[in-house]
């Protein structure tokens, strides 16, 4: 989710004690209680906070990142029903980055599709021992390598929300639909893809959220940074041939985050809680001496290749 620069994104998640209606309607998360989720050690941080409650517990899954080695892994934080934590584990990991953990039950199974452009392949994870072990379960096939793919059953279908990591910009900009009678799939793309094409709010920051019959999805407004502040998206008509939609005010992280008031980019619903990520970036002598660190150790890498190659 991090690219390559000499000012790192800092995120940190929160519970907010309201529900995700209640902020939509609301438009702020302004006065509201936040309780944070542990810090990070230096340059290492949480994001895309994503929960499941169950038998009294609440389970918030995690990217976990730290900048000496680039490759998120999923962590689980386990809350008991007053908020206090009660444990912490990893529960997955891959050759590849990972994040965006979205976690959710649906035909009688728990399920993670986390975010992992860069395995080239969207896969869709079911909970074999919950919270702790998963196993890879299908493989969902779409018309492009697909970036915080965001699913929901609506009105007797499957929805998935997702921008394209065909270019660069398109993870920000482009958002793509597609449909199926089944979790499972065959997915279908939505003739109108890219249905939407607005750096503003196109690319998924939580899950969806019915209001009134509608489709309300969060979306991420990176007009002016990644992960800038979260916007409602909401489907005024959805079906598989016609997309329309309208954005709504941005939310931008309140003031009582300081100093972590630069950015919102996931609004996730649990219950009577919702979870939240917001960032600060930093500038130090520290990421400075990581950045040629892990330069260094790249151009050493290439030259002990290059002498095998070579025999």
């Amino acid at each position: 989710m991090q690219t390559v620069a000499l000012r790192k994104d800092i995120w940190r998640p929160a519970i907010v004690g309201a529900t995700a209606t209640e902020i939509l309607a609301r438009g702020s998360i302004e006065g509201l209680p936040l309780q944070w989720l542990p810090p990070m050690g230096s340059f290492r941080f949480l994001a895309d906070p994503f929960g499941l409650w169950r038998d009294d517990r609440l389970y918030v899954f995690v990217e976990t990142y730290d900048y000496r080695v680039r490759i998120g892994a999923i962590e689980v934080l386990v809350y008991d029903a007053a908020l206090r934590l009660i444990e912490r584990h990893p529960v997955l990991g891959e050759a590849w980055h990972l994040s965006y953990p979205l976690v959710f039950e649906a035909e009688g199974e728990t399920w993670m599709l986390p975010e992992a452009h860069r395995s080239g392949r969207l896969t869709l994870y079911r909970a074999v021992d919950f919270p702790r072990r998963w196993e890879a379960a299908h493989v969902i096939a779409l018309d492009h390598v697909a970036v915080d793919a965001t699913p929901v059953f609506h009105d007797g279908r499957w929805w998935l929300f997702y921008t394209s990591a065909s270019h660069e910009p398109d993870k920000m900009s482009a958002l793509h639909v597609a449909f199926a009678d089944r979790l499972a799939g065959p997915w279908t793309p939505h003739p109108c893809n890219p249905v939407r094409v607005d750096v503003a709010s196109a690319r998924p920051g939580g899950t969806p959220i019915v209001v009134e019959g509608r489709i309300v999805l969060p979306v991420q407004d990176c007009s002016r940074t990644y992960g800038g502040a979260i916007r409602p998206l909401t489907m005024t008509v959805l079906t598989p041939d016609r997309f329309e939609a309208s954005a709504g005010a941005a939310l931008n992280a309140p003031a009582a985050a300081a100093p972590f008031v630069e950015g919102f980019h996931t609004l996730a619903a649990a219950g009577p809680v919702t979870l939240i990520d917001v960032k600060r970036t930093e500038l130090s002598p520290h990421g400075l001496s990581i950045e040629a660190i892990r330069e260094v150790r790249k151009l050493a890498r290439r030259i002990r290749t290059r002498r095998d190659d070579r025999g």
